[in-house]
C-alpha cells in the first residue's frame, strides 16, 4: 500500500506547484485589425512599439470610434486606465513572441487577443 502512496502524493505536490498558473483564468478573447491608424497616437506621434500600438486600437475602438472592419468589442478595456493595464500587460514577457511583435510595428495584421486574468497573449490570425 505504501507504494502506491508515494505517486498521489507526487501529483498532490505537482498540483499544487501550477495552482498559480491556473488561477490566471481565461476571461475571453477579442479580435482586431492593426491598421494605419493603430500606428499613431491620437495626438499624431508614430508609435514605436506593438504593446503601444495594441492599446492605440483599444482607443480608437472605445473613444475615438475609429472602428475596423475586423475590429471586434471588449469588455476590458473601455477606460485609459484599463487601457495603460493593458500594455503594461502587452508589455510582459510572454504576451508576444517576437514575430507577433514585428508583424504589429512592420505591418497591419489581424490578430486575436486573449484576456486572462493577470495577462494577455496576442496572436496573428493574418499578416
Amino acid at each position: 500500500m505504501h507504494w502506491m502512496l508515494k505517486p498521489l502524493a507526487a501529483n498532490v505536490a505537482l498540483g499544487f506547484l501550477t495552482l498559480p498558473a491556473m488561477a490566471d483564468m481565461l476571461l475571453g478573447s477579442y479580435v482586431a485589425r492593426i491598421s494605419q491608424d493603430d500606428h499613431f497616437a491620437s495626438d499624431g506621434y508614430p508609435l514605436d512599439s506593438a504593446a503601444q500600438m495594441v492599446r492605440q486600437d483599444r482607443a480608437n475602438w472605445h473613444r475615438f470610434g475609429q472602428v475596423d472592419r475586423e475590429d471586434e468589442n471588449d469588455r476590458w478595456f473601455k477606460t485609459n486606465q484599463q487601457r495603460s493595464r493593458l500594455q503594461r500587460m502587452l508589455e510582459q514577457r510572454g504576451a508576444m513572441d517576437a514575430a507577433t511583435r514585428r508583424a504589429i510595428t512592420n505591418g497591419r495584421p489581424l490578430i486575436q487577443v486573449d484576456v486572462y486574468s493577470s495577462s494577455v497573449q496576442v496572436i496573428i490570425l493574418e499578416r
